[in-house]
């Protein structure tokens, strides 16, 4: 293959992997524009999140069975197009449950491009090149859901909500055109011998599809004191445990469970996961820390993740050249884990008068940090697999990282509001009308409402009390908001003696090759 030729279908298959990643984050800041505009409540207006999480998780481990069944190239190309046209109708939806429905359609063809793109690049590159193909492919991991609310921010800035999804049209018609022209076929496939799962199908998309509600919504609803919260639990637990014994006994399961037997992959799957919660999680509680807190507009919330996903496209090719030249990978990974926590401490010590240079260092470690993850657990993954199961593997991977994901931003907003009621409780109890400092801030309050606003005084008085309480309230906020940052560090951390695992095996099987050319 020519390098022209190679490096245009690296752009083709890796815009696709951003594109899909992009929508995972983009609406976040777009859903009070939606609710607004489309009549319906914020909670309502949520699963718009919820729909297309829910298709990605469901069909990001079965995408090696249907691009083996249907064809690779026809698979991939047909989920663009699915996904393009699912954007469109997203874009010209006129009611909340309309735009919820496309988006799980939209979610089902995104949630396939990601793994065939991965597996489809790794392919297109010599074994001993493949440190290249994990940095490229680890660009579009990292910089999709980064760039996502600084990309959401600026259409806001500049149009409407609807071009958020609108903008995926003419991008994924070309990306369509050129994987039509680039995409190859693999030399071998087994389509004539697979049998269709339904039942492994069936338990994934109910435990799977439950589980992922539950994260969604359980903060919102009060987790087990809602009903259906609780029903849907006991079918997340049945549906998967069914499900995981189903497809380590049927013969020609939807998912091949069997590759979580190599150890490199089993451990691999493990940290991604955390790198999912830390993914994920800084690119929730960052821009809602800088919004409702601090108060920064909405294009500058954007902005503030940008240098940071700047820095880690050149960390990311950086760790793949240091790991060809034979740097360990558990080494690399351990310091990513190392710089991440850092910037959750960092991110612990912010208080309201913050502003935007105080996040420009911590999101700077945050990119450094995922960069140096982002190629080793992708290499990782598949180093202990045999070509055929690399597929597989990299599906099973990814789905890691979006559960990671899902189930970080379900444990930060249930801890958020757990340590919000402390925190109040905390400020509250220390504050009387008859201590000096707060009589004079009621006093200077009261002053200033009857001076603006020439309000009477009882009236500027309960005023004045009002202030003091939303002062409380912020910062009992802000100290919530540092207490998630750490609570997310402290994940990572907590994960790295998973890194001893692959360092040897045990005494009769010798020690673990870990390296870019295995696979």
């Amino acid at each position: 293959m020519s390098i022209l030729r190679l490096f245009l279908l690296c752009a083709t298959v890796i815009a696709a992997a951003v594109m899909e990643l992009i929508d995972t984050s983009i609406v976040n800041v777009a859903l009070s524009h939606m609710s607004g505009n489309l009549g319906a409540t914020l909670a309502d207006t949520s699963w718009v999140i919820t729909s297309y999480a829910i298709a990605n998780i469901i069909i990001i481990p079965i995408t090696s069975f249907l691009a083996a069944r249907l064809g690779r190239r026809r698979y991939f190309i047909g989920s663009i197009i699915l996904f393009t046209i699912a954007s469109a109708l997203c874009g010209t939806a006129t009611n909340i449950w309309t735009l919820v429905a496309f988006r799980f359609v939209q979610g089902l063809g995104g949630g396939a491009l990601l793994s065939t793109s991965q597996t489809v690049v790794f392919e297109a590159f010599p074994p001993e090149k493949r440190g290249v193909a994990s940095a490229l492919f680890g660009i579009g991991v990292f910089t999709g859901p980064t760039i996502g609310p600084t990309l959401g921010g600026y259409i806001l800035d500049v149009t409407s909500w609807h071009w958020i999804f609108l903008v995926n049209v003419p991008i994924g018609i070309i990306v369509t055109i050129a994987a039509f022209l680039l995409v190859p076929e693999p030399a071998a496939t087994t389509r004539a011998n697979l049998r269709m799962d339904w039942l492994g199908l069936l338990l994934l998309v109910v435990g799977v599809g439950a589980l992922q509600i539950v994260l969604e919504r359980g903060q919102e609803e009060d987790w087990f004191e809602t009903p259906y919260i609780t029903q849907l639990s006991v079918a997340a637990v049945v549906g998967l445990t069914a499900f995981i014994w189903w497809e380590l006994t049927t013969k020609h399961p939807i998912v091949d469970l069997r590759v979580l037997k190599s150890r490199t992959l089993a451990v691999a799957a493990l940290l991604t996961f955390v790198t999912g919660m830390g993914l994920f999680t800084s690119v929730y509680l960052t821009p809602v820390f800088a919004q409702r807190l601090l108060h920064f507009p909405v294009l500058d919330t954007g902005l503030l993740l940008l240098p940071g996903a700047v820095l880690a496209i050149f960390c990311l090719m950086l760790t793949a050249r240091a790991l060809q030249k034979g740097v360990p990978i558990p080494v690399v990974i351990a310091l990513g884990f190392v710089l991440f926590f850092a910037f959750s401490w960092r991110m612990a010590e912010l208080n309201g008068t913050a502003g935007k240079d105080d996040f420009y260092f911590p999101l700077i470690l945050r990119g450094a940090g995922l960069a140096l993850l982002t190629v080793p657990l992708t290499a990782l993954a598949v180093s202990g697999l045999a070509l055929k199961d690399i597929a597989q593997g990299a599906a099973l991977n990814n789905m890691m990282r979006q559960l990671g994901g899902s189930f970080g931003i379900a444990i930060v907003n249930t801890y958020l509001a757990t340590r919000f009621a402390e925190h109040r409780h905390a400020l509250v109890t220390h504050l009387s009308a008859a201590d000096l400092p707060v009589s004079e801030r009621l006093a200077s309050g009261t002053q200033l409402v009857v001076a603006r606003l020439g309000q009477p005084i009882l009236e500027a008085q309960q005023r004045a009390y009002q202030l003091l309480d939303l002062t409380v309230n912020q910062q009992a906020g802000i100290q919530s908001y540092n207490d998630a940052f750490l609570l997310v560090g402290l994940f990572f951390l907590a994960a790295m003696p998973l890194l001893l695992l692959v360092l040897r095996r045990g005494p009769s099987s010798g020690p673990v090759k870990v390296s870019l050319s295995d696979h």
